[in-house]
């Protein structure tokens, strides 16, 4: 099975390394020419991903088209371009296998949904789970989630790019593996607001907890299963991105939480922290549904320019209720 990946950043190059283990031919799309020269010509990709040497079989192209004789699709894109990327290009019945964590804006749409819409012939499969590129790419132990409603499709996909230290956990429920990578990204900004504030680790611990809760309900109502937002694309993720600058999402909420704005934040375009898109449409997706998310409320806030010490007074201050989830 050859893959082909969409998505030139850190992530995209650390999967197309998964997938090329074994001198496996994997073409990985970029949209940066300087990262289909260096991957192409020094085998590594020096704008995104510098520190890992990457496999000779992987091949990097600049034109979308060349994806269409590729067995399977891995769409590394950020959730908010990935309509824009898949409109490009007609990938037929091929297999997507999507790895962007959010909710699409103005069309409050999962990944998922937007990419039945845009490639109506195509399986869809999603890959979530608690991963840092880096660590991936390196070949440190990893365990993900693969979500395919075609169990066949799902176990040859999940067989195809697992590796002796990426290991996939196959699943049915696509809308639980969704929900949670978007979710989560949202919590990890909180997450890292406690750190910039320096409110301590007893506050991480309810926040991640409280958030879990918020992640699950808003999960049920859209369909997920629980035990889907208790693994590896669900909790798992929450914790890993709650808990290191090595997420960007994290490092958002640190840099929040110490007084600076969110415009400042955002501004380096080589990194995307996908909770920041995320937020206001979950705020949105969340009153749709008639879920209380408190914690996300007050992540939008935040981005929005709320002094920090007003949005966590007003948690603080919220009416006591029995532990219920």
């Amino acid at each position: 099975m050859k893959i082909g990946v969409i998505g030139g950043g850190a992530w995209g190059t650390a999967l197309a390394q998964v997938a090329a283990q074994g001198a496996a031919p994997v073409l990985l799309w970029a949209r940066e020419p300087e990262v289909v020269q260096s991957i192409n010509h020094r085998h590594v990709n020096d704008l995104f991903l510098s520190s890992v040497p990457l496999s000779p079989t992987i091949r990097a192209t600049g034109d979308l088209d060349e994806l269409r004789g590729v067995d399977a699709v891995l769409v590394v894109a950020p959730a908010q371009h990935v309509r824009g990327v898949l409109e490009m290009a007609d990938f037929g019945a091929t297999p997507l296998v999507l790895c962007a964590k959010g909710i699409e804006a103005g069309t409050r749409m999962l990944v998922g949904e937007v990419a039945r819409e845009v490639q109506p012939r195509a399986s869809i499969a999603v890959l979530s789970g608690p991963t840092f590129a880096h660590e991936v790419a390196a070949g440190l132990p990893t365990a993900v989630t693969l979500a395919c409603e075609d169990a066949a499709l799902g176990a040859a996909l999940a067989k195809r790019i697992a590796a002796p230290t990426f290991r996939t956990y196959a699943s049915d429920d696509v809308t639980g593996a969704e929900i949670g990578g978007a979710v989560k990204n949202v919590l990890a900004i909180g997450c890292g607001v406690v750190e910039g504030a320096r409110l301590g680790q007893n506050a991480r611990a309810a926040l991640i907890a409280r958030g879990f809760a918020e992640m699950t309900r808003f999960g049920l109502a859209r369909g997920a299963r629980s035990e889907t937002m208790a693994g590896l694309s669900g909790l798992g993720d929450l914790v890993l991105t709650c808990s290191s600058t090595s997420s960007r999402n994290f490092s958002l909420g640190v840099g929040l939480g110490e007084g600076r704005s969110a415009r400042e934040l955002l501004a380096d375009r080589h990194t995307v922290a996908e909770g920041a898109f995320t937020a206001p449409v979950l705020r949105e997706a969340a009153a749709e549904a008639g879920v209380d998310m408190p914690v996300c409320e007050a992540v939008c806030q935040l981005l929005d320019g709320a002094p920090v010490a007003d949005v966590i007074g007003a948690l603080l201050v919220r009416p006591l209720r029995e532990e219920r989830g």
